[in-house]
């Protein structure tokens, strides 16, 4: 356990724009929504375009601003694109893992990115294998491809292909592809990552969330259904509803964690969702103190919220070092501590003595959180109260995140007043 990654991770991102009229520059625009869905995913990223038929992609190790410049993207031209930004919760972080993949096939040239987690993936490439199926990469992505690929040849369009892999698919998975003619997205039955669906002029854009649609200047139309799967050619948009089941199951972690709160997620504003859970918290774990502080970034609006419902006055109680990514070099165990102040520190000039309300997202494995308590005892708090707009975490997940058992899980090992004590807070809401 460190104390640089006590959090779950954002899995990944996708983003796909389609323009009919070929007079946007879509390499540059992929690039800037991927900065805005940068925080999903800093292991890799990559943009895959299409020029007259011919897909051309680019990928590697890295962020989207060391991955990319602008001889690069100038070698990226064409009238539609694909964009990837990946957290590898399955396969190694290695540049053959990163996104887009591009295949080539007897039916012509597909690109394919996706967020989520196909659980039967272990199944599924043990049965290709066994039939002649030999892979280059640890990614379920690819075994996503040599699916629909190889149902593609037993059918006359992709659209019926995918329905078909739909078939043999259990997992989380919110995917973008490029073909020769058309861009198509689609979204698990069961929605558990997000996806959305906008404009820009007359250009279509999907998106894993509406923010990355904001900073490109579109306009946010609405979420992809669950089970939907979506067909942009130079005649319009059509939509397959027939996998869709009329509800879904969306993690709820997007809403708490993982999703920027500008952004909308099935119809819900992420930052008025923080909000009300923080009201929650106060209506709930109410108590006597001088102020209320937010864990940086997403613990901020949930203390907000708990700072409107208690009459608790906010503060900017923690500074977060916005130049320290996850891929920070972690030295000896010993020397981790020292750490966390470069990451995050606290403001002694406005704890110091005070009755302090400090709110986060979630514990995951306490570490986090027991340095945080530990850091504003140093900066002269007189008491800690913790409050987490999240239940206690007690179950893993797998469709996507990097939590694979409970015992890596505080709260199944810990009551909630020995995961106090553990904190070394005063109280635990």
């Amino acid at each position: 356990m460190t104390v640089m990654t006590d959090k779950l991770h954002e899995e990944c991102g996708v983003f796909g724009i389609f323009d009919p009229e070929k007079t946007l520059n879509v390499a540059h625009i992929t690039y800037s929504a991927l900065y805005a869905l940068q925080h999903r995913g800093q292991h890799s990223a990559g943009i895959a375009v299409n020029n007259e038929g011919e897909l051309y992609c680019h990928r590697d190790s890295g962020l989207a601003n060391e991955v990319f410049n602008e001889m690069v993207l100038k070698y990226l031209s064409g009238n539609y694109a694909l964009g990837h930004v990946r957290y590898a919760t399955a396969g190694s972080e290695g540049r053959e893992n990163a996104q887009p993949f591009v295949i080539k096939y007897h039916k012509g040239q597909m690109a394919i990115a996706y967020n989520g987690n196909i659980i039967n993936a272990n199944k599924l490439r043990g049965e290709l294998e066994e039939n002649g199926a030999m892979f280059q990469t640890q990614s379920d992505t690819e075994i996503l491809a040599y699916i629909i690929t190889r149902e593609r040849l037993q059918v006359q369009t992709t659209e019926q292909a995918i329905l078909n892999a739909m078939d043999k698919l259990t997992g989380a998975y919110s995917v973008v592809m490029l073909c020769s003619n058309k861009m198509i997205a689609l979204r698990d039955p069961n929605g558990f990552r997000p996806l959305c669906l906008g404009m820009l002029g007359k250009a279509y854009v999907i998106a894993s969330e509406s923010c990355a649609i904001d900073a490109v200047g579109g306009q946010y139309l609405r979420d992809i259904k669950p089970g939907e799967i979506v067909m942009i050619n130079e005649n319009g948009l059509q939509s397959n509803v027939s996998k869709s089941t009329g509800c879904g199951s969306l993690c709820v972690f997007e809403q708490i964690y993982f999703a920027r709160p500008d952004s909308v997620i099935d119809g819900q504003s992420v930052h008025h969702a923080r909000l009300e859970a923080g009201r929650c918290l106060a209506r709930r774990y109410g108590i006597d103190a001088d102020i209320v502080i937010g864990v940086p970034d997403s613990g901020i609006d949930a203390a907000i919220g708990y700072s409107y419902e208690s009459g608790i006055p906010y503060a900017l109680g923690l500074i977060k070092n916005r130049y320290v990514g996850r891929t920070f070099i972690q030295t000896k165990q010993n020397e981790r501590e020292g750490l966390v102040k470069i990451k995050i520190n606290a403001m002694a000039s406005v704890v110091k003595n005070k009755r302090v309300i400090v709110v986060d997202d979630s514990i995951v494995r306490g570490t986090t959180t027991f340095n945080l308590v530990k850091l504003l005892r140093e900066a002269g708090a007189r008491e800690v109260h913790v409050r987490i707009s999240s239940p206690p975490f007690l179950n893993p997940c797998y469709f996507g995140t990097d939590i694979s058992s409970r015992d890596k899980l505080i709260a199944c090992r810990m009551s909630i007043d020995e995961i106090r004590k553990t904190l070394g807070a005063d109280t635990l809401g």
